[in-house]
């Protein structure tokens, strides 16, 4: 349930467009978090790093300098700055595109593809570097529903929102909003495991199937009203 106190109260017809807002950008939600499992477990599968997960790299990071391994610090490193360049090129290209996810979610599917399909062995620098900038750009297609943070591509904040919000209901306070923190962790998780099957069938290949996903989700928020995809960028 989304906070009430978001809305305007004396305005009926402003009530149900927020509700309505609020539920499809949750939908948007799942499914988009569903992609960024279902591509995290196909990269993890197929080459040992994480392509979302960037708290998992950095533990490895950490280990990595502990152990003196100064080719996996530099690998680590490099994936870790190119999850954050992803995330800047996210937000340009969302506001070059005016706010809507089309143009963000075809860019990703293109790199996904280009993932996908570059040569040699899974272990490949270009193909893992190609799909964690696209994982970072994905976090610029929805930031906020209805005023709630939302993570993408990362559900530690969203357990712990969650945790905090059922902790503050078992006190006997009725805020709204902490049950969808569960949304994104449902759907990375469900699309996690998808993309566990995919990955033991194809291979890193199986990141097209990501990249199909995320052209027909481009293809399917055109449906969404353009002032709605507006408010599900943060400010």
């Amino acid at each position: 349930m989304l906070p009430s106190t978001l809305g305007h109260h004396g305005d009926p017809a402003l009530q149900r467009a927020q509700k309505w807002r609020g539920r499809i950008g949750l939908a948007l939600v799942a499914a988009l978090s569903v992609l960024a499992g279902m591509t995290d477990a196909i990269g993890f599968m197929a080459t040992g790093d994480f392509v979302s997960f960037m708290s998992g790299n950095t533990t490895r990071l950490a280990v990595a300098i502990s152990d003196g391994d100064v080719g996996l610090i530099l690998r680590l490193s490099l994936l870790v700055a190119t999850f954050v360049a992803g995330n800047a090129l996210g937000v340009m290209v969302s506001r070059l595109g005016g706010h809507r996810a089309l143009p963000l979610l075809l860019c990703i599917g293109a790199l996904l593809c280009i993932a996908a399909s570059w040569p040699g062995n899974n272990s490949s620098l270009p193909a893992i570097l190609a799909a964690i900038i696209a994982m970072g750009m994905l976090n610029a297609a929805v930031e906020e529903v209805n005023g709630l943070p939302i993570g993408l591509t990362y559900v530690t904040g969203a357990l712990s929102r969650f945790g905090r919000g059922f902790g503050r209901w078992l006190l006997g306070e009725r805020r709204n909003g902490w049950r969808v923190q569960l949304v994104p962790w449902t759907g990375m998780f469900a699309g996690a495991v998808l993309g566990a099957l995919l990955e033991q069938r194809l291979g890193l290949q199986a990141l097209y199937v990501s990249a199909v996903i995320s052209a027909l989700l481009g293809l399917l928020s055109l449906r969404i009203p353009r002032r709605w995809q507006r408010k599900y960028i943060g400010r």
